[in-house]
């Protein structure tokens, strides 16, 4: 069982990432999937969730109407499309399966002028 993030980088204020998760290892379409990320010095905290079909998801305040999470159960993957990102987006990303408790290894994403 393996989570595998990408897309993470190095933006400016105002710009777009598009982070994607590659599971393997089960059966992908069977499981809620979630985003969370860690900043320097604070807890992590639940970003977006996505359920096993995709019809549901849900988004942190603080994150609503500038992310996006989406899922292509034929590709084993799930998305966190980042639009108008600001300096306190700036975290590692991880993407997490509810069930059983399994962690990506993370990808980090700096907005910064």
């Amino acid at each position: 069982v393996q989570l595998v993030e990408s897309g993470g980088g190095l933006v400016q204020p105002g710009d777009s990432l598009r982070l994607s998760c590659a599971a393997s290892g089960f059966t992908f379409s069977s499981y809620e999937m979630r985003w969370y990320r860690q900043a320097p010095g604070k807890e992590r905290e639940l970003v977006a969730s996505i359920s096993s079909g995709g019809g549901g998801t849900g988004y942190a305040d603080s994150v609503k109407g500038r992310f996006t999470i989406s899922r292509d159960n034929s590709k084993n993957t799930v998305f966190l499309q980042m639009n108008s990102l600001k300096p306190e987006d700036t975290a590692v990303y991880y993407c997490y399966r509810v069930t059983g408790r399994i962690w990506g290894q993370g990808t980090q994403v700096t907005v910064s002028s």
